[in-house]
């Protein structure tokens, strides 16, 4: 340790911006369908290897000192903590059950980790369930170096019991606990290996004796076994947990033909419908799925019939009685609202409820007791809010114009139905909807708090052409106080992948980065669901290059129009919108001054041996077949880089915990970036030790990590608050 603080300080004392060591490098050459590909660093994947883990340290240290050189690099965190102790606490995970009970998790603004409450009815009195620092693992690590938080909540259907999932450290493998509301108890029985919060939930028993939860037989992300028939238990309250009842899996249903890499899992919807419904989960919203009928289920009968097929195009299925509600997209690229029969459904020519719009995708609905409300979006940022009522469709006029809606009903039974309204300038406000008298009852669950810094705040919704002609959506946040003298910093984000729609949300960090003179962009290209499923399909495995073609036309239009320039442009991507900003760096390295990648897609060639990477074939391509090939090599960043390029100042950012896209991509990316290109521009690392995918990580983990990356563009982008002294003196 003494010795790598020493190897680093010796460099920084030379030149601010040396690179550390090269990285080790032991080439390996694969053939694949006739092309040799040369790995420089095939070694790097390895992250057990002594020189391996030396070099990681090496760079650790390195990112650490020279961001620690940065003024101002701890603006954002505070200036967030500034805004969570104004707002007073925050409420996520809320569940509303037919006995009007609340369920969810809150967190003060002085708090780390969110603890369970609950209360009867809105204007119910708040009472504090459980807090997960008191959370015994079955590895028996608590107190003070607890670091377990709830990722999800499942009470039961009569609220007597919560099923709660809880993860350690960036970790998705979850360890499920239940509590008794009525006395605060925790049954003895922990259950292991779980990940509910990703796949299939926690489902409880109709009778709440019991829930369906997903076992993962192996754990350990280093074993080509992990996240691998994974099995559908069916645990009964009191049980040994560690004698699982397999109920829905490839072990158990053979004749399901499910593949070792899928994730089965069984959805329930109320507890007195007559089936249950069993998923083969993927990367796709279209997936494999099969019906029961309950009494034939808990009779062993596995008489599980097929439901519908990928290639019917169905899903958000809700079951209501004998009826299947869906969202088809079969010859329905923006989707329709249809129904159709439990015992005799016919999803190729259902009853259709409410037929396809042309420039409105679906997005999500709830059945209640006067009809069905659902949701549609324009261009992904611009947000509808309809009810189908006996035959006809209604638009419903929402408080005020919203980028994103999301929906909450008590069930099929009730009339109850509530809205959350939001978009990038303003918080997210709760309302219950009154049929009767056509008007929203706000019922915010959080205090309503005035931020009078942002009242200046632009929020700009236009497309931009692409390099095709294709018309291609771009959120642009700024301050009015902006000049177009293609002088501001710009930061441009985007994703794009498995049809995911980047929603408009209350964008504090957004908005801060504006008010100290940048630009937010967001692109939502091609890969995305923002415009239907050709939208996603037209950014998808062999035509993924669109993705960043679209990214690279976003930029230059924001340069012709004088918003910024070049030598003011960072690019942020996270997990597959590393393919995203990877390929656009090196395609147009020009283009950019700086990069920020957290936990990202970078090698895609060798994405096959990802934790729960077997079912990025789908959205990628299959390595296995020439075509799959083709296209991964296309967005493998990794084998892009080109020697004696200046590629943008690059900042990645991965966990050793994470599952999904292996940290090992991001530190080979490092490793030759730094050995590739020209010395003008620093590659930086940051591999956490305690963090894995981002996903499970609390929230000042999260402040924490935007603040350096703010931080780190600014400081590449000429901010004169964020210069280090050394700058100055050049």
């Amino acid at each position: 340790m003494k010795f790598r603080i020493f190897l680093v300080i010796s460099i920084l004392n030379n030149f601010l911006y040396s690179q550390t060591p090269l990285a080790p490098s032991i080439p390996i050459t694969d053939s694949y369908f006739g092309a040799k590909i040369v790995d420089e660093y095939r070694n790097l994947e390895n992250l057990t290897d002594p020189d391996t883990k030396r070099w990681i340290n090496i760079q650790n240290d390195y990112t650490d000192l020279i961001l620690d050189k940065i003024p101002r690099n701890n603006y954002y965190l505070n200036k967030r903590l500034e805004l969570e102790k104004r707002q007073g606490y925050f409420i996520s995970e809320l569940k509303i059950i037919e006995n009007n009970k609340y369920f969810y998790l809150k967190r003060n603004g002085d708090e780390k980790i969110a603890k369970l409450y609950c209360r009867n009815g809105y204007d119910g009195k708040e009472e504090l369930l459980y807090d997960p620092i008191n959370f015994i693992s079955s590895s028996k690590s608590s107190g003070k170096d607890n670091e377990f938080k709830i990722n999800l909540i499942s009470p039961s259907w009569d609220g007597s019991r919560v099923a709660i999932s809880l993860s350690e450290k960036g970790k998705e493998i979850s360890e499920i606990i239940i509590l008794e509301v009525k006395d605060r108890t925790i049954h003895p029985e922990i259950i292991t290996h779980a990940n509910p919060s990703s796949i299939a939930g926690v489902k409880w028993l109709d009778d709440n004796s019991g829930f369906f939860y997903v076992y993962y037989p192996v754990i350990d992300p280093k074993s080509q076994l992990f996240a691998k028939n994974t099995q559908v238990v069916l645990h009964k309250l009191g049980e040994d947990p560690n004698h699982r009842r397999d109920v829905f899996s490839k072990k158990n249903n053979s004749e399901l033909n499910i593949a070792a890499e899928k994730y089965p899992g069984i959805l329930a919807f109320n507890p007195d419908d007559q089936y249950y419904i069993g998923m083969v989960v993927d990367a796709e919203d279209y997936r494999d799925t099969f019906i029961i009928n309950k009494d034939d289920f808990f009779k062993n009968k596995k008489n599980w019939k097929s439901l519908y097929k990928k290639d019917d195009k169905v899903f958000y299925v809700r079951l209501a009685g004998n009826d299947i509600y869906f969202l088809s997209g079969y010859n329905s690229s923006n989707f329709k609202l249809c129904k159709t029969s439990a015992q005799n459904p016919n999803f190729r020519n259902p009853e259709v409820l409410v037929p396809e719009y042309k420039d409105e995708v679906f997005k999500s609905y709830v059945i209640t007791k006067d009809g069905i409300y659902y949701t549609t979006t324009k261009n992904g940022v611009e947000a509808k809010l309809y009810l189908y009522r006996k035959g006809q469709q209604k638009l419903i006029k929402l408080p005020y114009v919203s980028g994103n809606i999301n929906l909450q009903a008590k069930g099929q039974k009730f009339s109850d139905i509530w809205i959350n309204c939001s978009g990038w300038a303003n918080d997210e406000q709760r309302y219950k909807y009154e049929l009767k008298d056509d008007k929203f009852i706000l019922e915010n669950l959080v205090p309503i708090i005035d931020y009078p810094e942002f009242k200046d705040i632009v929020v700009e919704e236009i497309t931009v052409k692409s390099y095709d002609g294709e018309d291609i959506p771009l959120s642009i946040i700024y301050n009015k106080a902006l000049k177009k003298d293609g002088k501001s910093p710009m930061l441009i984000y985007g994703y794009g992948a498995y049809g995911e729609s980047y929603r408009p949300f209350f964008a504090r960090s957004y908005l801060i980065w504006a008010n100290q003179g940048g630009i937010m962009a967001i692109a939502h290209v091609r890969g995305g669901g923002e415009k239907g499923e050709k939208w996603h399909l037209d950014g998808r495995k062999i035509k993924k290059p669109n993705s960043w073609k679209d990214l690279i036309s976003c930029t230059e239009y924001m340069i012709n129009q004088k918003y910024t320039s070049p030598d003011k442009i960072a690019v942020w991507g996270q997990s597959g919108g590393g393919i995203l900003m990877g390929r656009a760096i090196t395609e147009r390295p020009d283009l950019f001054k700086a990069a920020i990648i957290e936990v990202g897609s970078l090698n895609t060639l060798r994405g096959k041996l990802n934790g729960i990477g077997g079912t990025d074939a789908d959205e990628f391509g299959n390595i296995d077949d020439p075509e799959g090939f083709k296209s991964l090599l296309e967005m493998d960043s990794y084998h892009h880089i080109k020697k004696n390029v200046e590629y943008p100042a690059t900042l990645l950012i991965t966990g050793m915990n994470d599952t999904r896209v292996a940290p090992w991509q991001s530190v080979k990316f490092a490793a030759k970036l730094s050995a590739y290109k020209k010395p003008n521009n620093p590659t930086l690392l940051k591999v956490s030790m305690d963090s894995g995918h981002g996903v499970e990580d609390p929230a000042y983990k999260i402040h924490e990590r935007n603040s350096l990356i703010y931080a780190f563009a600014f400081w590449q982008l000429g901010h004169p608050d964020y210069q280090p002294v050394e700058d100055t003196k050049k």
